[in-house]
C-alpha cells in the first residue's frame, strides 16, 4: 500500500524558515516526479515546486529564490526548505508523488501539513 506522508509544518514568524518532508513508502513503480502544492483557505491548490527523476527542479514565481526542493533517494524522501517566509505562505502544504509502471500511471497525495506564518 502506497503512503505519502508530509511533516515539518508549524507556526513560524515572518522571515523565518521551515523544512517540510515528504516520505513515500510502499512504492512499487518508478517515481517520475514529486511536487509540492499548497492550498490556503478558500483558494485553489497551487503547485509551487517539483523535482523529477533527473533531478530537474521547477518553482512557482511566488516561491522562487526562497524555497528549495531536494530529494534523498535512499530514504525515498523529498524536502522543501522554505526560507524568508511570509504571511501569504500560510497554507496546507501537500506532496504529490507521480510515477509509472509499464503502461499504468500512478498519482498519490499526502494528507498535508499546516504551515502558518505570523506577521
Amino acid at each position: 500500500q502506497v503512503q505519502v506522508v508530509e511533516s515539518g509544518g508549524g507556526l513560524v514568524q515572518a522571515g523565518g524558515s521551515l523544512r517540510l518532508s515528504c516520505a513515500a513508502s510502499g512504492i512499487h513503480f518508478r517515481i517520475d516526479a514529486v511536487t509540492w502544492g499548497r492550498q490556503a483557505p478558500g483558494e485553489q491548490r497551487d503547485m509551487i515546486a517539483s523535482i523529477n527523476s533527473r533531478g530537474t527542479t521547477n518553482y512557482a514565481d511566488s516561491v522562487k529564490g526562497r524555497f528549495t526542493i531536494s530529494r534523498d533517494n535512499v530514504r525515498n524522501t523529498v524536502y522543501l526548505q522554505m526560507n524568508s517566509l511570509k504571511p501569504e505562505d500560510t497554507a496546507i502544504y501537500y506532496c504529490r508523488v507521480e510515477g509509472t509502471d509499464q503502461r499504468t500511471r500512478y498519482e498519490y497525495w499526502g494528507q498535508g501539513t499546516q504551515v502558518t506564518v505570523s506577521s
